[in-house]
């Protein structure tokens, strides 16, 4: 089987998913299209230079309905003859897109691919697709539905993590992001976003909070406590799953978990004959794929089981990996990772993670890869493995490797 390559890794910087955040002007599409014509531009690609564009995104309605990454390659300078698809795992959409793209390669289905995804959250907003499992009575009450946030309060009761606990690993995660950026770190593979004349929109992840400190977070009401256990009363839904639970314990609010945010990130991914016909070194090789259905009640745990299902499937074990990005969707999903292996927090989000930056959905998969591939560089370590929870209950993940 053919081996798959990461030959360059790109994102935009993360704005506020407000109507006052520095992207809230540019479109899904457009902002998609900037960043394939610089995956293009900072390797030399012109013509059918790749097979297609995978491009994940979550709310696919409006403008961000439709199949966006046909419509981001045409409105880039990338030939038309490049098609484009479009797709949906929830926040693992963007690392979707990466791990369908290298098995392509690797099954000789094209020698390359552009993939990644987008979220533009600040136009767009999250939920307004709608979705059967939320809004169908059947399916919810079959799922036991509840909110991703009384999902994250349940993992945290289930485990017993505390509020001290979540706060702490958000405080660090500001903190790790803050020296990231002060480090330079991400500059590899930020590309800055600019206007029709060329102007600089934004150049730096603007949601981040440097300095903030656990007194701060203490001030913050948690964020799901009302919907839990007044009206429409959520946590006795869960409870009805998970009867041995006495109560849930309300710990998440907007400090420790993730951020909405807009933006993009690409990853362009080949074979080693596409390398050599364009001149381009290889800068890790994806050496497995992984993704699974888990509870979709309690819906977040997704990085335990698939993480063992890709370390199985690959005959590696925990100890292999050098460096983790699990993606901050909430506090409690981090810790239960750590707790689940014996993981120390040496080796998880060493940069930061969505609680600081922000979780732009359709891209943050992409992101971390980048992210992950950047730091394995910068240490000179060889092996990374990046996961993240997903709606309705999912898991995915991929270990590359450095070489």
């Amino acid at each position: 089987m053919t081996e798959a390559y990461i030959y360059d890794a790109c994102r935009t910087p993360r704005g506020k998913g407000r109507a006052d955040g520095s992207l809230h002007e540019v479109t899904s599409v457009a902002l998609s299209a900037r960043l394939l014509d610089a995956v293009a531009e900072r390797n030399g690609l012109t013509g059918h230079a790749v097979e297609d564009v995978i491009w994940g995104n979550v709310t696919q309605v409006g403008e961000q309905g439709g199949c966006l990454a046909r419509s981001a390659v045409l409105l880039s300078g990338l030939d038309e003859s490049i098609p484009g698809l479009s797709i949906n795992r929830f926040c693992a959409s963007g690392m979707e897109a990466v791990n369908l793209a290298a098995n392509q390669v690797k099954a000789g289905a094209g020698a390359a691919y552009i993939a990644g995804g987008v979220e533009m959250m600040s136009r767009v907003a999250m939920g307004s697709d709608g979705a059967a499992i939320a809004v169908d009575p059947s399916l919810a009450m079959k799922t036991y539905f509840v909110p991703q946030g009384i999902s994250a309060d349940v993992i945290a009761t289930e485990y017993g993590f505390t509020r001290e606990m979540a706060d702490a690993l958000a405080v660090e995660s500001q903190r790790r992001a803050a020296e990231a950026w002060a480090e330079n770190r991400f500059a590899k593979s930020i590309v800055p976003v600019r206007d029709q004349n060329g102007l600089i929109i934004l150049e730096r992840d603007e949601y981040l909070r440097p300095g903030t400190t656990m007194e701060d977070l203490a001030k913050l009401k948690p964020a799901f406590k009302d919907m839990g256990e007044v009206m429409p009363g959520f946590d006795k839904v869960a409870m009805l799953k998970y009867p041995h639970l006495e109560r849930i314990e309300h710990i998440h609010h907007a400090g420790n978990s993730s951020g909405i945010v807009d933006g993009a990130a690409a990853v362009l991914i080949g074979s080693k004959e596409f390398g050599e016909a364009h001149g381009l070194k290889p800068r890790a090789r994806i050496r497995a794929t992984a993704k699974i259905g888990t509870d979709p009640t309690i819906m977040l745990t997704g990085p335990v089981p698939v993480t063992e299902k890709i370390l199985r499937d690959s005959g590696m074990s925990i100890s292999d990996i050098d460096l983790f990005e699990v993606n901050e969707a909430f506090a409690a999903v981090v810790l239960r990772f750590m707790q689940a292996f014996d993981v120390g927090q040496d080796k998880v989000n060493v940069n930061g993670g969505a609680m600081a930056l922000g979780h732009p959905l359709g891209a943050t998969g992409a992101i971390i890869i980048g992210t992950l591939l950047d730091e394995l560089e910068r240490r000179d370590l060889s092996t990374g493995l990046a996961t993240l929870c997903i709606a309705s209950g999912m898991g995915a993940a991929t270990i590359i490797e450095r070489v």
